[in-house]
């Protein structure tokens, strides 16, 4: 994954955004279950970690309120803000401070000044078709042309899943500050999905397979030569969001992929049968690991299966489909840490490398890249966090065990980006993307529902919900 490119896994007219009335957000309660009041001795220390984490946030924010990509965090001194930031980047600052609020870091009024800052540098931001392009320099908002530090040419792009994690913080912030909701409802309103989108046609589904385009670039209005086909992947998240506005048809999802087909060149020979979801032929294929089966990735990593059930309630709208996988895989990565490769530790997902650079880390017999991302005994702290609703406890347990054996937690910006296990080298760096990750995964640990009310109302629940309830993976 090249990241001055896009982020994601590649598979093979909108309404304007209707915000809702100005109203506080609603939070859903935490279960009073025997279970939850025993998990209330980690408070304390999800709090800590949210602190250290949040200020990491803040210390990437830059004077006109965009979050940089990264800072360095291994020298003394105050860390200086990368020159870069994506769509991405922009969306973890608007929700990690959502996120603040909601757990008492920050009042009203400082949530509404941070927020309006960085609304007012998006709305400076050049904008083709609607959506926003994958680089911009964080302290002046221009168009980064060229990359900091080997000055290698940057070509404009539009990437359809770094602006679904944009409008996904923008729509975040519009519920928490109804002040802000006329604008934001302006910004989105020109966010046209169907612009990323390849109708299906039965007579040529290679060339039009009803999937989203990884993106344009917008200097010769190319498109990428993939579309995102695989479902449980993070594009997901702009399929959910065209759904849910109207700008992308319902069976849309239903022609992203479980598998690939049977016979086609994938991980595995899948499992499975088709079945008929909404008229549309679907093929419920799944892989099985270690004695159980589930629904793969595209590369095997973390974030492609559980960074959208932050935000979306994948999990309570299809518990026997959406959650019981994300359940089996959370548990796949446990075992390919601890029993298959005896790390002692586990959790992998695209990262910086310890030693320095960026790659793909994951457990390559649950992707369905046959050149899958590899562990390499890379360890992603991140990784763990969005196991925390499937794996609290051992999850929490391999965390603290990453901060104790290696030094990996810093008291003032949280985690470190990853560790080699095996070297004990651990990364200089900390990235917006991983710690708003992490800041959404402890929110929603610590106050259920705190983000994702926007995603549980509105065509999330008339179009989206519907479409979930109906999954039957064959797993």
């Amino acid at each position: 994954m090249d990241r001055r490119t896009f982020l994601g896994a590649a598979g093979t007219g909108a309404a304007a955004l209707s915000l809702g009335a100005a109203s506080a957000p609603a939070f859903a309660s935490p279960s009073a279950s025997a279970a939850s009041r025993s998990h209330t001795s980690d408070t304390p220390l999800l709090r800590k970690w949210f602190r250290s984490t949040h200020h990491s946030i803040e210390a990437m924010t830059t004077d006109i309120g965009l979050t940089a990509d990264k800072i360095d965090v291994s020298g003394s001194g105050v860390p200086v803000p990368s020159r870069q930031t994506s769509p991405t980047n922009i969306g973890c600052g608007l929700w990690s401070t959502v996120a603040a609020r909601g757990l008492g870091l920050l009042g009203d009024s400082a949530m509404h000044t941070r927020l309006s800052r960085t609304v007012a540098a998006v709305e400076k931001l050049e904008r083709p078709h609607g959506f926003w392009l994958n680089w911009y320099d964080a302290h002046d908002g221009s168009v980064l042309t060229s990359w900091p530090g080997t000055g290698d040419p940057v070509r404009p792009f539009l990437s359809s899943v770094d602006n679904a994690w944009l409008v996904t913080g923008l729509r975040i912030a519009a519920d928490a500050d109804p002040a802000l909701r006329p604008r934001i409802a302006k910004l989105l309103a020109a966010a046209d999905w169907s612009y990323f989108y390849t109708p299906y046609d039965a007579a040529d589904p290679v060339g039009h397979p009803g999937q989203l385009r990884g993106g344009f670039w917008t200097d010769t209005e190319e498109p990428t030569p993939h579309h995102y086909g695989a479902l449980n992947t993070e594009p997901r998240m702009a399929s959910y969001l065209g759904i849910a506005d109207g700008s992308l048809p319902g069976d849309h999802y239903w022609h992203l992929l479980r598998t690939m087909l049977p016979g086609q060149e994938q991980e595995q020979a899948p499992g499975g049968s088709y079945v008929t979801l909404d008229g549309i032929r679907v093929w419920q294929g799944h892989y099985t690991y270690r004695g159980r089966k589930l629904v793969p990735t595209w590369g095997g990593s973390m974030f492609e299966a559980l960074m959208v059930p932050l935000f979306v309630p994948e999990s309570e709208w299809s518990p026997r489909s959406w959650g019981t996988s994300h359940a089996r895989y959370v548990r796949s990565q446990i075992e390919h840490g601890l029993d298959e490769e005896k790390y002692g530790y586990w959790g992998f997902s695209p990262a910086n490398i310890p030693e320095g650079g960026y790659r793909e880390y994951g457990v390559d017999a649950i992707g369905m890249q046959t050149e899958g991302y590899n562990s390499l005994g890379v360890v992603t702290p991140h990784a763990s966090f969005l196991a925390l609703p499937h794996a609290r406890g051992e999850a929490i347990g391999n965390l603290k065990a990453l901060a104790r054996d290696f030094g990996a937690y810093d008291e003032e910006y949280g985690f470190r980006d990853s560790v080699n296990v095996r070297t004990g080298r651990v990364s200089d760096f900390v990235l917006a993307l991983d710690q708003g990750m992490i800041a959404a995964a402890l929110a929603q640990e610590l106050r259920p529902g705190l983000l994702q009310a926007p995603f549980r109302s509105g065509g999330f629940r008339t179009r989206v919900r519907p479409l979930l309830t109906k999954e039957r993976f064959s797993i």
